[in-house]
């Protein structure tokens, strides 16, 4: 069962026939959570590193910045009897795509975002693929917890 996480959305499951995945991660970040003892895995997809820049919006769709949707997704995961310090977390994204100048850097600023509140967490990365200028797709497998990259036309384990 494919379960597709949009821009600006989150999915957690413990299902193991479930499939999570997102595609077209350029400047946003896709973040891919997996409690291997819980089975519980969780995906975000998110645009913009800072809530501030757009409160009403964060309130409506938390999953669309980095400082209100990696919270939540963890805390949707929990819910299902994930444990933080079981879980591995592993993150694609960050591209500079139509910003050639990098006037916005906005896929340098999510990373950087990702990074410091995963720092203030005690939250370690496992493997990431981000950066460069190109479009990403991240699926994790819940019955595994296997995180596969596809870019390019290739795709590998991540």
């Amino acid at each position: 069962m494919l379960v597709v996480v949009d821009i600006a959305d989150l999915a957690v499951s413990r299902d193991p026939a479930a499939t999570l995945i997102t595609y077209s991660l350029g400047s946003c970040i896709g973040v891919a959570i997996y409690d291997p003892v819980a089975k519980v895995g969780g995906l975000l997809h998110y645009m913009l590193p800072e809530s501030q820049l757009a409160p009403e919006k964060a309130k409506s769709n938390p999953a669309m910045f980095c400082d209100t949707g990696v919270p939540r997704l963890f805390r949707a995961a929990y819910d299902l009897g994930a444990v933080k310090t079981r879980l591995v977390v592993k993150v694609a994204g960050g591209s500079q795509l139509l910003d050639d100048n990098g006037t916005f850097n906005i896929g340098k600023r999510n990373y950087l975002a990702l990074r410091k509140l995963f720092w203030k967490n005690g939250v370690m990365i496992q493997a990431e693929h981000v950066g460069g200028s190109l479009s990403r797709t991240l699926k994790l497998d819940v019955s595994s917890g296997v995180v596969t990259l596809k870019s390019r036309n290739e795709e590998v384990p991540l």
